[in-house]
């Protein structure tokens, strides 16, 4: 099982690990993984591995077949490191940094439009959820004023593990009508976002930042019609 050191600490940029396996495709199953792999819309990260005698960079990063191990993807074939080596792990900070913003922006986007989502994917340049919406009921101009004062307010991002049990009691918290929470490990993470009262909590596993301000400024785009009853609305970041 591979240990996700991006899910205690998402700011990590550099760490050790071990390589454990290399599958068929020419991956590299690591012991410990700085890199989210791609999951719930957020894509792979990418980086550089570097050992003893070589590096190679990484263009992607996926769950093992088995669900418990992560794959590090390189970018292109060569001599890779053999299972035993120590490599050590550089992430795209900046790339992945784009996605934690968008991330956490989309989680707004869900609270500034309270409908069923019904697909999502988050992306360096542009991010998109959309939604169960038969007719317009939000407005452009709306939107965007209500998502730029949520991230000004500087709204603390926090998790807690909540069972399965208790999830399903409150079944209201899961907002996705496409992607569900994985189960089996008996326990579920919970994000967060507020201080003393409370703007979102859902289950996901992705990255976040730590506050909203630090989200940035957000453009949000024309909503699209996606099918009878869906609309989908897209943001971008200023920077």
């Amino acid at each position: 099982m591979t240990e996700p050191l991006f899910r205690s600490d998402a700011y990590l940029k550099s760490a050790t690990a071990e390589i454990v396996a290399r599958t068929a495709e020419g991956g590299l199953v690591v012991d410990r993984s700085i890199f989210y792999p791609q999951g719930g819309g957020q894509p792979g990260d990418s980086g550089k591995l570097v050992w003893d005698g070589g590096s190679c960079e990484i263009a992607s990063t996926v769950k093992a077949a088995d669900g418990i191990g992560i794959v590090l993807v390189p970018a292109q074939p060569g001599v890779m490191p053999r299972e035993g080596t120590r490599v050590e792990m550089r992430l795209d900070w900046e790339r992945r940094h784009r996605f934690m913003r968008m991330h956490t922006a989309l989680h707004l986007l869900s609270v500034v439009v309270p409908l069923p989502v019904t697909g999502g994917q988050i992306g360096a340049e542009k991010s998109r959820l959309d939604f169960l919406m038969p007719e317009i009921t939000h407005e452009r101009e709306v939107i965007q004023a209500r998502l730029g004062t949520l991230i000004a307010e500087d709204h603390a991002v926090s998790e807690r593990m909540i069972s399965e049990e208790a999830l399903d009691a409150n079944p209201d918290l899961v907002k996705t009508m496409s992607v569900k929470p994985p189960r089996g490990a008996g326990m579920i993470r919970l994000v967060r976002i507020g201080g003393a009262k409370t703007v979102d909590l859902q289950p996901c596993g992705g990255t976040h930042v730590r506050s909203t301000a630090e989200i940035g400024q957000v453009r949000v785009g024309k909503l699209e019609n996606k099918g009878k009853q869906n609309r989908r609305i897209s943001i971008t970041l200023d920077d």
